[in-house]
């Protein structure tokens, strides 16, 4: 093989005339395999294929344009159709593969490493380099043709550099110079008209800006003007903020205002890419000298209010934020901005008032509808909230966040259903969205669904197994099931995680106190008032299992602690009530659960505790009157019939206390009490076969009603019968 060639290691000056012919002379005399190299720009890669093809019309010309990022050149060439039959293949494109490689390289934004294949290059070669390498001796046996690649000159000085053992097969390299006057043309049209601003860069695929970086990074290649070549640097910055390429987009816009130190919207854009690095004071610096140059850079100003609340300096942010509105007041995402910043102060109603500002300029703002619902949730404004999430659901219905907070503000408003649907459609979005399991749990909690809240907390904790307010949850969850001891040990997971997590203490205090461990559920309620002194909750659990282990003068003093922080919390105006009524002292008691009543008077605890006291003070009637509102707000709440019974059996109304014992077990058959109530009903009507089969199924429930028999005067009438006397007699045998 033999062809004219160029030395390209030396400075021959040659006409793009010569270099044309010298390359149409190779293709036109090459049989068989051969290698060209064509150094030429994007717009002179094209004309010099359209020439070759009409300046040899008898030649099987064929061209493959690579359009993005290859791997394997081979495979795609055997991919091509009719291969064997072509005199020449034009590639042009493999630029492409190379760009990111060979910038990251040139700006130094990697260490060299050592590689088995390249024996100590640098890292990150391209694959497609270390392919054509390793496979030249597959390209000469399977292709009979000249293989032309046409490269501009930064990515052929790569490609020398990277891939030598290819290039070394070489039959020529061939240079076009470009026309100053085309270099020029070409790169105004880089960096002027609608398509080179940063929003535009963002709807464009990944491999149109891939395209757009190669033409750029070839023309930068060229002898250009100052002004122009600052310009291509600017647009290759915008490009690589982009793709989120900060490192790169530093470089390009260092490199633009080396030219131009005065190019104020390199130093706006250096300082969002020097942000989104977290690198914040050297962003600031970059803002700072942007409005130096530009003072009237509203786009500048809110960049800087950005950084500075990341920095934690909020009135500045705001500052800034101002300065950019009083600018271009119809700049909405600075009012979006500046709302997210008053939120971050707690100054809600300013912040809802800058996203009203927002909307009024973008009325499809998703983010400014949704900052404005989450502004309306922490004023506690539910129904508002929701509205502004639907409108940001309208423009954005795969936003997983909005369903979440929808779902909250509905939960917040009780209404649970709802909540659940949207806590679903946010896991339809996002399925890992470990909050939104837990808070669908919270949600099915609180519709008695605690088997369903249960598996969401699962859900929740296989996400994220340090997840304690799920734990927490799952603990509540279980302990509505009455599976205390798996609840404990929940709220111990919670507390193992975070060991001042106070509603983990109050419900393992809680679920200790269901289980009768009074004092160690005293010792829970302690460890959350030592983290939250004020409360309330806490103070009232620690009375009541105070009340249950007797200690009803201690207890009052919780209740009134718990009464001095939340005034109108019922439990414990009942609680103290209750303590009172266990201390003899009904009158007080009842004006206990009066106060309970005012506060809630669908309150059945409050109407049965009233009825107990009443009942010790012997005022039957009125008794029953508040057993029967129990009953009305609670129908099947057993002991409020239970003890409705006990009062009209000391009114001597025995048959109507039976049919109250009688429904009372129809809701609790095991209720051992309602068993020995009968029998002392029976025993005193001297029905003895019902009296002593009462009397025998309560002494099976519960063996402490086989003492209380003994001495009871109601057994007085049948207490010589044989069959009581062995009832009785049974536990004395050996």
């Amino acid at each position: 093989m033999s062809a004219t060639t160029i030395d390209w290691d030396q400075d021959v000056e040659i006409s793009k005339e010569e270099s044309y012919q010298s390359l149409q002379n190779a293709l036109n005399r090459n049989q068989g395999f051969g290698l060209y190299f064509v150094r030429s720009s994007p717009i002179q890669t094209q004309n010099i294929i359209e020439d070759i093809k009409r300046d040899l019309p008898n030649k099987n010309i064929g061209i493959l344009p690579l359009t993005d990022e290859v791997d394997n050149l081979f495979n795609l060439i055997t991919n091509f159709p009719d291969y064997q039959n072509l005199n020449a293949l034009f590639i042009s494109g493999l630029e492409l593969s190379l760009l990111r490689y060979e910038e990251r390289e040139s700006e130094g934004l990697f260490l060299s490493s050592q590689s088995a294949v390249y024996g100590g290059t640098w890292a990150g070669i391209p694959r497609i380099l270390g392919h054509l390498n390793l496979s030249r001796e597959r390209f000469r046996e399977h292709f009979p043709f000249s293989i032309v690649f046409c490269l501009p000159e930064f990515a052929l000085r790569y490609f020398i550099r990277r891939a030598p053992d290819f290039f070394d097969w070489r039959s020529g390299v061939y240079e076009f110079s470009t026309e100053q006057e085309l270099i020029n043309s070409e790169a105004y049209r880089l960096v002027s008209g609608k398509d080179v601003d940063l929003e535009i860069y963002r709807i464009w695929t990944q491999q149109e800006r891939l395209q757009r970086l190669t033409e750029i990074r070839a023309y930068l290649s060229e002898s250009l003007d100052s002004e122009r070549e600052s310009e291509l640097w600017f647009q290759k910055g915008l490009i690589h903020t982009v793709n989120e390429q900060a490192e790169e987009a530093i470089a390009s816009y260092d490199n633009a205002l080396k030219i131009k130190p005065d190019y104020a919207s390199a130093w706006n854009n250096r300082g969002y890419a020097l942000g989104n690095l977290g690198r914040l004071e050297e962003a600031m610096v970059s803002y700072d000298n942007a409005l130096r140059i530009k003072p009237d850079d509203h786009l500048a100003w809110n960049n800087r209010g950005f950084e500075l609340g990341n920095l934690g300096r909020l009135e500045e942010a705001i500052a800034s934020y101002d300065n950019a509105l009083q600018i271009n007041p119809d700049y909405h995402q600075a009012w979006i901005n500046r709302g997210f910043v008053l939120i971050n102060l707690g100054r809600n109603e300013e912040a809802i008032s800058s996203y009203d500002n927002a909307l009024k300029i973008k009325p499809d703002s998703p983010h400014a509808w949704y900052n404005r619902g989450y502004a309306l949730g922490n004023l506690g404004r539910y129904e508002e909230a929701i509205s502004s999430y639907d409108n940001t659901l309208k423009f954005e219905p795969d936003d997983h966040q909005a369903w979440y907070n929808r779902g909250y503000a509905l939960g917040n408003l009780g209404r649970n259903e709802e909540a659940i649907t949207s806590y679903d459609n946010a896991l339809k979005i996002k399925p890992d969205y470990a909050s939104a399991w837990n808070n669908r749990g919270a949600a099915l909690g609180n519709l008695g669904r605690n088997e369903e809240a249960i598996a969401s907390y699962d859900q929740a904790l296989k996400i994220n197994p340090d997840y304690h307010e799920a734990w927490f949850g799952r603990g509540a969850a279980l302990a509505n099931l009455g599976r205390l001891e798996e609840a404990i040990a929940s709220f111990d997971e919670a507390l193992k995680i975070k060991s001042d997590y106070h509603d983990a203490w109050f419900g393992r205090g809680a679920a200790l106190a269901n289980l009768g461990r009074n004092q160690e559920a005293i010792a829970s309620y302690d460890e959350a008032l030592k983290i939250n002194p004020d409360y309330h909750e806490a103070w009232f659990g620690r009375g009541a299992a105070l009340g249950n282990l007797g200690r009803n003068e201690e207890a009052i003093a919780f209740f009134d602690q718990a009464l001095k922080i939340k005034s109108d919390y019922h439990e414990a105006w009942f609680g103290r009530g209750s303590a009172l009524a266990n201390l003899g002292r009904n009158e007080e008691a009842i004006a206990f659960f009066d106060q309970a009543l005012k506060i809630k008077s669908d309150y059945h605890y409050a109407c049965f505790g009233r009825g107990n006291a009443l009942l010790n003070l012997g005022r039957n009637q009125e008794a029953i009157a508040f057993y029967d509102q129990a009953l009305k707000i609670k129908s099947d709440y057993h002991k409020a019939l239970d003890n409705r019974g006990v009062a009209l059996f000391k009114l001597g109304r025995y048959d109507e206390m039976i049919l109250s014992c009688d429904k009372c077990l129809e809701i609790k058959p095991d209720y051992a009490n309602a068993y020995f109530n009968k029998a002392c009903a029976y025993a005193l009507l001297e029905n003895i076969d019902l009296a002593i089969e009462n009397l025998t199924q309560a002494i099976n429930l519960d063996s402490k009603y086989l003492e209380m028999a003994k001495t009871d005067t109601d057994f007085d009438k049948i207490r010589h019968d044989s069959r009581f006397i062995n009832l009785i007699h049974q536990s004395d045998s050996p």
